[in-house]
């Protein structure tokens, strides 16, 4: 067999089929929301004049080779193999029924050129660009209107050389939103696994307005001062399963977004059936985030298994006036959280506006939010629960929780416009939580 075969097999033997397993002996896993493809046509990089020496730009060779995947249209699909080395390149398109499988030892690094990177409109859901008026930068890695695509191989590196881009914007000196690493729109059936992904410019890897959606054993590595790398990004998109993943990046781990302000509430797609499961890391800001984009709605999330060190907030759901949209029936259990500012944080004043056109009367409504079983060492503050005035926090379940301060603290909750019941916290919540009669119901329901 030939090693670009073996590689073919070991890309897609961990593939297994969709279970949600009542078996603790097995873990659950939610891989097969997209069903195996197994491509039988398989060409190199190499083949299109690829030269993996980290000097000469690789543009032409990965947008050839992915033209003929394009063009070709081979049964099942085409596999485009990068074996080791260093492929300097510029931003490139991806296409439908693909994968691009990078061997152990093969980079693909972004030019640093960011004079002629290409602009894009900006998302219809954010009205603008995410930091500027105007247009964006494409992704490094992008796809539109796809289906059937894979980003997988054996632990091979997407680096997107992201520190000229965190300079400009430290600096001030940015025209356009700086360009995510990897991005999805409109896209359907996607896989991305056993790739570690570094030095993103912006957010690492978005899947914006999709569906079926897997991003599993990935690992995500930025700085903790690099400015808005996001690890994962679930934006305005349904079926999605991110697990069994390391992410240590500048800013939160996973956060589920669903638009911006007005542009977010006239697109009206919400992001909804999304589970995050065993995920470690660390960060300057949240583990497991909702929002505060969150116009178009957000429900039906479930996150468990999560295991956080050196964190600004394990938890945080937040959200801001002008979003109007929704945040509902979200489940979150056994998280560990250490070293940390905030163990739980849910907000109803985070996050900036697109311009002044925003409705102060659109307000969230944020109800059926349950915490389970969490647990937290050197918690600087156990927690913080702040609705809105017009439009109060209801439905806030917290059970089997015990976040610990440090050595000379005593971690305390403060909570505002917030209705909800609590069992088994420590330290003991605030009064609008003390509401024990519902709380056994609320335990069962997990």
């Amino acid at each position: 067999m030939s090693r670009l075969s073996v590689s073919i097999c070991l890309s897609f033997c961990f593939l297994t089929p969709f279970v949600f397993s009542s078996s603790s002996a097995e873990p659950e896993t939610c891989s097969g929301i997209v069903p195996v493809r197994y491509r039988n046509d398989k060409i190199s990089i190499t083949d299109f004049g690829g030269v993996g020496d980290g000097r000469t730009v690789n543009t032409k060779a990965f947008r050839a080779a992915i033209y003929r995947i394009q063009h070709l249209r081979r049964r099942g699909g085409t596999l485009l193999y990068i074996p080791p080395g260093v492929y300097l390149t510029e931003s490139f398109n991806l296409t439908s029924h693909m994968t691009l499988y990078l061997a152990r030892g093969a980079v693909i690094r972004a030019v640093q050129d960011t004079l002629n990177w290409p602009l894009i409109a900006p998302l219809p859901s954010y009205g603008r660009g995410r930091e500027l008026p105007g247009g964006r930068y494409m992704s490094f890695i992008h796809g539109d209107g796809l289906r059937d695509v894979v980003i997988t191989g054996e632990n091979g590196t997407i680096d997107g050389q992201g520190e000229v881009w965190w300079n400009m914007w430290w600096r001030r000196t940015l025209k356009f939103t700086r360009p995510n690493l990897v991005e999805f729109l409109n896209s359907k059936g996607i896989v991305i696994s056993n790739v570690i992904f570094q030095n993103s410019p912006f957010w690492n890897i978005h899947p914006v307005y999709c569906s079926n959606v897997v991003i599993h054993h990935v690992t995500i590595l930025a700085p903790p001062d690099s400015p808005n790398t996001d690890g994962i990004d679930p934006d305005s998109s349904s079926n999605v399963c991110i697990e069994d993943s390391y992410i240590s990046t500048g800013d939160d781990l996973v956060a589920v977004k669903s638009g911006w302000d007005e542009y977010g509430i006239a697109f009206g797609r919400p992001s909804s059936n999304i589970t995050i499961r065993r995920i470690t890391g660390s960060s300057p800001f949240a583990g497991i985030a909702i929002g505060s984009e969150t116009s178009g709605g957000i429900k039906n999330i479930l996150a468990q298994h999560i295991t956080l060190s050196n964190m600004g907030v394990g938890v945080n759901i937040k959200t801001n006036i002008g979003r109007g949209g929704f945040i509902q029936n979200i489940r979150i259990s056994d998280v560990y959280v250490e070293n940390a500012r905030y163990g739980i944080k849910i907000a109803g004043d985070t996050g900036d506006h697109p311009d002044g056109n925003y409705n102060p009367n659109a307000l969230p409504i944020v109800k059926g939010i349950k915490i389970n079983n969490v647990w937290g060492v050197n918690v600087l503050n156990a927690g913080s629960i702040r609705g809105l005035k017009g439009s109060p926090f209801t439905g806030i379940c917290l059970s089997e929780i015990n976040l610990h301060g440090r050595w000379n603290s005593y971690p305390t909750w403060k909570c505002s416009d917030v209705i909800g019941t609590s069992l088994k916290v420590s330290p003991w919540p605030c009064s609008e939580l003390r509401s024990t009669g519902k709380a056994s119901s609320c335990l069962s329901e997990f």
